[in-house]
């Protein structure tokens, strides 16, 4: 009996271990915050959008901002700087009143694509011209079609699952599942040895 207890505990440990060990290493970025933030109305447009995350980004040809108006028009015409945990691009005067939709693509730390969008409405119209062309495909050329399949604001995830980029979670399991083995086998071998 003391020996199915003492294995029993062992196997919890290395369970406990393992998916503590393996979860912060296999988390994708998240959005902490935004500017202009998630829904809010403005009399007049931001100089810049700033999304802030809780890990850094990688900086990458595939990390995407854009600002999308109510008339579809696209308002964004620089790539997006990435600065640790923060990326933006600036933002010139927009155009109509309405809302505005930022979609974001960006290479989380563990080399998993991540993307969403954000709302904000302009309660007051502008003068400004819409962006002349996409800058982040121009950068790239043509490889940039193929590295962004999917849009800002589009489901990043699938697209993650194709690549090689990051750890696969397979790894993590593997080595879940061997560090099991081992507090089991241990487990064993100590009440073998206590009874």
């Amino acid at each position: 009996m003391s020996a199915v207890r003492t294995g029993t505990l062992a196997a919890l440990v290395a369970a406990c271990a393992v998916l503590g060990l393996a979860t912060p290493a296999a988390a994708h970025n998240v959005l902490v915050s935004s500017e202009p933030e998630d829904g809010v109305s403005l009399d007049s447009s931001p100089e810049a959008v700033t999304l802030t995350f809780d890990q850094a980004v990688q900086d990458s040809d595939i990390n995407q901002i854009a600002v999308t108006g109510p008339d579809g028009e696209q308002w964004v015409d620089a790539p997006p700087d990435v600065d640790g945990n923060e990326v933006s691009v600036p933002l010139g005067e927009l155009g109509p009143a309405g809302e505005y939709v930022i979609g974001y693509y960006v290479l989380s730390a563990d080399g998993h694509p991540v993307g969403d969008e954000i709302p904000f409405t302009l309660t007051a119209g502008e003068a400004g011209t819409p962006a002349a062309g996409d800058p982040a495909a121009e950068d790239a050329g043509d490889d940039g079609a193929d590295e962004r399949e999917n849009a800002p604001g589009e489901d990043p995830e699938g697209a993650a699952e194709d690549g090689d980029s990051g750890v696969g979670i397979w790894v993590w399991l593997v080595g879940a599942g061997g560090l099991l083995v081992i507090g089991v086998a241990l487990a064993l071998r100590l009440g073998r040895a206590t009874g």
